[in-house]
């Protein structure tokens, strides 16, 4: 970084799991200075300032101390806490979702319009390496088949396990099909927590595209791949290792394999560079808010299908199960 370009002033707001990992992140860009942390919880506040930054329990204390914002609040307080920032002259990288529902992600988006701020969404996946190389390989996406499995956690219960995980593998398939699915088919099953924790969702695309995408939070082991389909190529790509497998049909039917170069390096770091470039040029981020906006609106038809099913399965039970 330049001498002359002053660092941006940074705040995480949300200092639990997620909002620790941005901390340190924040702690190792040459480009910004984390100058606050602020939770509800002060002794939590504390602990992600680590004494090199001021503690705070009230995001609004914030105005006129920092130029940008990651916010890392459950999803349920991503409206109050973002448009709270927005209106203070604050840039915002907002965890994903983007929001609750589709009305909160438009007041957020009017905000960070209205006041001219930038409003990034943290989309994590979409500065994997690995998925950027795939982005540069994709031509006509004809086939996607994608598994993304965790263990148990009680991070995230706020939500159900397509908001939490499937949403991820959601809005890198939209960004590779480029354009919204015709038909979505989806089941899913309420198993440890109140919301459903694992589902599987079939969409459809206008130019007859498939995606079969599988998210489970109460698997044995922890998957995160996605398999690619266009004319004469197959590509395998995983999440966790950052590589993709490229396996082609050349002449006389041979087929070629490939593994893609590709530079690995923190998805989280990327992505804090790409918002605090975004800050600095006021140029529209890649995972923008209407970006983030049509993922969610798509999980919540993928959650509206689901719930059908549920009350389907519903009444199958209730009218009583005969082999």
């Amino acid at each position: 970084m330049a001498p002359d370009i002053p660092k941006i002033r940074l705040a995480v707001v949300g200092a639990g799991q997620f909002g620790r990992n941005h901390c340190r992140v924040a702690r190792e860009s040459a480009r910004a200075e984390l100058v606050a942390v602020v939770d509800r919880d002060a002794a939590r506040a504390a602990e992600g300032a680590a004494g090199t930054a001021l503690a705070l329990t009230d995001a609004r204390d914030l105005a006129g101390k920092v130029d940008a914002a990651i916010v890392a609040v459950p999803t349920t307080a991503h409206e109050e806490v973002a448009c709270g920032l927005l209106e203070a002259g604050i840039d915002c990288l907002v965890e994903k979702p983007i929001a609750c529902d589709l009305a909160s992600a438009d007041r957020l988006i009017a905000a960070a319009a209205r006041h001219g701020r930038i409003l990034q969404v943290g989309h994590l996946e979409r500065f994997n390496p690995a998925v950027l190389e795939l982005e540069r390989r994709a031509r006509l996406p004809l086939f996607f088949e994608v598994h993304r499995m965790n263990l148990f956690s009680p991070r995230s219960l706020d939500v159900d396990v397509v908001l939490d995980l499937m949403i991820h593998d959601v809005d890198v398939v939209l960004a590779l099909a480029g354009a919204s699915p015709v038909e979505i088919r989806a089941a899913g099953i309420t198993i440890l927590s109140q919301k459903v924790d694992i589902a599987n969702v079939r969409l459809q695309f206008p130019n007859g595209c498939v995606a079969n995408l599988t998210a489970s939070r109460v698997s044995t082991e922890r998957v995160r791949k996605l398999r690619l389909f266009q004319p004469q190529q197959y590509l395998s790509l995983d999440y966790t290792r950052q590589d993709l497998a490229v396996f082609s049909v050349g002449p006389n039917r041979q087929i070629g394999f490939e593994q893609a170069p590709v530079a690995k390096a923190e998805p989280l770091q990327l992505q804090l560079d790409a918002f605090l470039e975004s800050v600095r040029t006021r140029n529209s981020p890649k995972c923008s808010g209407a970006a983030a906006r049509h993922t969610l609106e798509v999980a919540l038809a993928i959650l509206d299908k689901i719930d059908r099913h549920t009350r389907l399965v519903s009444q199958t039970l209730a009218a009583g199960w005969k082999p």
